[in-house]
């Protein structure tokens, strides 16, 4: 598909609708894979008797070493070769390694599964967000990964209670099972009706991988807009990825509820609340005009802001409609920023690092991020219970609530640097349209 001319660029092109869909089904299976994990922790607490910090390990740093780490080459060569294909084979891996998650027998199989789970979730949103960008103009990026990004709260919605009850009704290892399979099936339909789109700019020149690697990644970060977006992104990293490591873990120790009451609390309010935020924020931003180019990263920073205060009315709040109003007001706020920003990431930099630019953003939110945020939970976890017991996790979580504050002042940075860095590249692409 080539790229559309001026004329075009203000309208949806709804030939990108089917691969848009399908991708979004794509992202649904590796949201839901990657968080079955924190539904289990207490039943896999429980029969492999290990401590919090090590629970916090496996769910936060194996999973995420190879997903961070592997998902910059993997991007590299998605920028040169067939995204579809890549995208394919991730999700083969990754549902074969969730399925097999059901038959571990100890710490170290599930740390391994983990492990390789992440190498396959690698290739899944980088090369995503890069065909989504082939396919859609400027204007309609934001609207565009608005609706990819609803994948998460989609996942909580519709197999997130499902996932519960198979796991209160069949134990956990089959909940593993039963929706780690179908994602073969979703890989074949990948394959057979999404076809690669054409890239305009010419492939890059061939250099070895760690010199073209440094070269890409220095032009990345001489961009103060994206060094900030990168700050900030691996803050909402912390945020996220705690949050859905050890939400359930809450629910059961402070609040005393089953797995399956757990699924049904943090399925819809994560994803039918979460899903009216994001598109919210997509439409919002859609709407901008012009000449308020600078809201398309302002208005996520302030969403941010306000995250912080509602995880701190969850986690302190006695009442059941003060931590679920804080919960509900937290699932709007916190995944808001996702799509403006990783369309502001394709937008300020070239055709052929658009899949880098990404990974190196999930870099932040995954390697530190997510490997920081669950760990330093579980680990407070751990030095907080002598003293507080069970009620712990309410303190320990508070990083949840400090990480959306000091994000928020890295996106208002970045916003103060989007309009110039966004102009600079479409001149440099020989745009006729604004960004």
């Amino acid at each position: 598909m080539s790229k559309p001319n001026s004329s075009e660029t203000g309208r949806w092109p709804w030939s990108a609708t089917w691969p848009l869909l399908v991708l979004t089904l794509v992202s649904v299976s590796n949201y839901l894979d990657r968080s079955l994990l924190g539904l289990a922790l207490p039943a896999i607490k429980r029969e492999l008797g290990s401590s919090d910090t090590v629970l916090g390990l496996v769910s936060g740093l194996a999973f995420i070493l190879f997903y961070s780490l592997l998902g910059i080459p993997i991007a590299w060569a998605a920028d040169r070769a067939s995204r579809r294909n890549i995208i394919a084979a991730g999700l083969a891996v990754w549902s074969v390694m969730t399925a097999c998650t059901g038959f571990i027998g100890g710490i170290w199989q599930l740390a391994v599964v983990r492990l390789l789970m992440g190498a396959g979730e690698a290739c899944g949103t980088a090369p995503s967000n890069s065909i989504i960008a082939d396919r859609f103009p400027p204007e309609r990026r934001p609207l565009a990964l608005a609706l990819f990004g609803t994948a998460s709260p989609l996942a909580f919605i519709l197999f997130f209670p499902l996932a519960g009850w198979i796991a209160q009704a069949y134990g956990w290892r089959a909940m593993f099972i039963a929706m780690g399979l179908p994602g073969l099936l979703l890989a074949l339909l990948l394959i057979f009706t999404v076809r690669e789109p054409n890239r305009m700019t010419p492939p890059p020149a061939r250099l070895p991988l760690a010199r073209s690697l440094l070269t890409d990644l220095r032009a990345l970060f001489s961009n103060r807009c994206f060094a900030w977006i990168f700050a900030g992104v691996t803050l909402m990293g912390a945020n996220v990825w705690a949050s859905g490591a050890w939400v359930p873990s809450f629910f059961v120790r402070v609040h005393h509820l089953s797995v399956s009451g757990v699924a049904n609390i943090v399925g819809p309010t994560r994803g039918f609340i979460g899903l009216f935020g994001i598109l919210i924020g997509g439409v919002l931003i859609d709407r901008l005009p012009r000449k308020r180019m600078a809201w398309r990263v302002g208005l996520p920073a302030i969403a941010c802001l306000l995250a912080g205060p509602a995880e701190a009315l969850f986690l302190l709040g006695n009442s059941h409609a003060a931590w679920l109003g804080g919960f509900a007001l937290s699932s709007f706020f916190m995944l808001i920023h996702q799509a403006p920003i990783f369309a502001a990431v394709v937008n300020i930099v070239g055709e052929r690092r658009r899949a880098l630019a990404t990974a190196v953003v999930l870099l932040g939110a995954s390697l530190i991020g997510d490997a920081a945020g669950p760990t330093a939970v579980g680990i407070l976890n751990d030095l907080l219970a002598p003293r507080f017991g069970d009620e712990a996790i309410r303190y320990s979580m508070l990083i949840v609530a400090a990480t959306p504050v000091l994000a928020a002042f890295c996106f208002l940075r970045a916003a103060t640097l989007y309009a110039a860095a966004a102009g600079t590249e479409a001149e440099r692409s020989g745009a006729t349209s604004g960004i």
